[in-house]
């Protein structure tokens, strides 16, 4: 197992979000940018559909979701995507989080080897090594703009065979994300090689770009993971869904039935009604975007080292150099001088995170402002 990978780390923007709402207890005022949670709440008619029901509701749903949600979920397919996926395929979970449990469990033998990008979402490489899997990082650089190509899972796979590939597009921490022809290629250098692919899609809505391409319009063999979390707004219903392979279907039935018996109920009943509410989540994406502009330029302004903005999800990882070589020490400085919560880079990256910051673009434009107007003063 690589040195990198070794150990179980913290989860460090929870680490920064304890200490921050300790600073609020106290009565100081922090900007939250450290998490990636969207600052508005569910759309109204979600809040009303469970309102509905919340008497009356009290019992487990079938281990795999809710017939009704499930076939919602084909029909987002279908729309969005101009795929035909079965509701059998699709299972409900308890957020992506139970999503990648089941699907490592479901496609891989205990031990396997199950590459993933490096900076990366932390929980990826906490998650396997958690589970007594065998991580293998694939680096990627800010020169090509943090984006995994064929060629570089190709070059991964000559030096150490792996089993399973697990990638995001759009990406955490970075916001990168492929195109079309890109996620292609990635697709049939997997299915090349014998890898099975693991799509993290959950931030699939939120590309600037133009429109999401998911791995199910390029192939059938992919796991695909999503999550109602990003797009809808919904981060403490701990609801999201994967879409399976026909031969992995009753295993990962078994797997949620012994694991977790089912997702919440009354989440479920949500995320159904949220799949009708895109239009509310549009409204909060141009909000993104709004943000997203405002954010990186003024990163720029103050000597971060930031090329553009992100393609995708809403967060800008940025350099600091010119600042600090210690990301850890330069966010904790940062909450405690100037209240600003932001998350350091070796959260992503164990190996050289230490030179970059997060900072998440999801809470309101008054947030944004004034988190730059302290970080000026901060950096002054």
């Amino acid at each position: 197992m690589p040195t990198a990978a070794a150990d179980l780390m913290p989860f460090r923007a929870m680490e920064i979000l304890k200490r921050a709402k300790a600073l609020e207890a106290a009565g100081r005022n922090i900007c939250h940018l450290e998490l990636g949670e969207p600052g508005a709440p569910p759309a109204p008619k979600v809040i009303e559909a469970v309102r509905k029901v919340l008497p009356k509701v009290q019992s487990y749903t079938n281990a795999m979701g809710m017939i009704e949600l499930r076939e919602r979920i084909a029909g987002y397919y279908q729309s969005q995507h101009g795929v035909c996926v079965h509701s059998d395929n699709i299972a409900a979970t308890t957020g992506s989080s139970a999503g990648f449990i089941l699907a490592f469990h479901a496609a891989f033998t205990p031990g396997a080897r199950i590459a993933i990008t490096r900076p990366g979402y932390p929980a990826y490489l906490n998650t396997l090594v958690g589970l007594g899997f065998d991580p293998v990082e694939i680096e990627l650089s800010a020169q090509n703009g943090w984006v995994l190509t064929a060629a570089d899972i190709e070059a991964a796979y000559a030096r150490q065979a792996f089993a399973g590939l697990l990638f995001a597009s759009p990406a955490n921490p970075t916001g990168a994300a492929v195109d079309r022809d890109g996620l292609g290629e990635i697709v049939a250098c997997c299915k090349k090689l014998g890898v099975r692919l693991i799509s993290d899609e959950i931030y699939h809505g939120l590309d600037y770009r133009g429109p999401s391409v998911s791995a199910l319009e390029l192939g059938r063999d992919a796991i695909v993971i999503n999550s109602f979390s990003k797009y809808y707004c919904m981060t403490g219903w701990r609801i999201g869904w994967m879409v399976v392979p026909d031969e992995l279907i009753r295993r990962t039935e078994m797997l949620q039935q012994n694991l977790f018996i089912s997702a919440p109920t009354l989440s479920q009943i949500a995320a159904t009604a949220a799949l009708g509410e895109r239009d509310y989540s549009e409204e909060q994406k141009r909000n993104y975007a709004e943000n997203r502009r405002l954010l990186s330029a003024g990163l720029q302004d103050l000597g971060f080292d930031l090329e553009h903005a992100s393609d995708g999800a809403f967060y800008a990882y940025a350099g600091i150099r010119k600042f600090s070589n210690d990301s850890l020490a330069f966010c904790s400085t940062l909450l405690e001088q100037a209240g600003v919560a932001a998350t350091p880079g070796v959260d992503f990256d164990r190996r050289d995170g230490h030179n970059f910051v997060r900072f998440s673009y999801a809470g309101s434009r008054e947030t944004m402002t004034m988190a730059l107007a302290r970080m000026a003063a901060f950096l002054r």
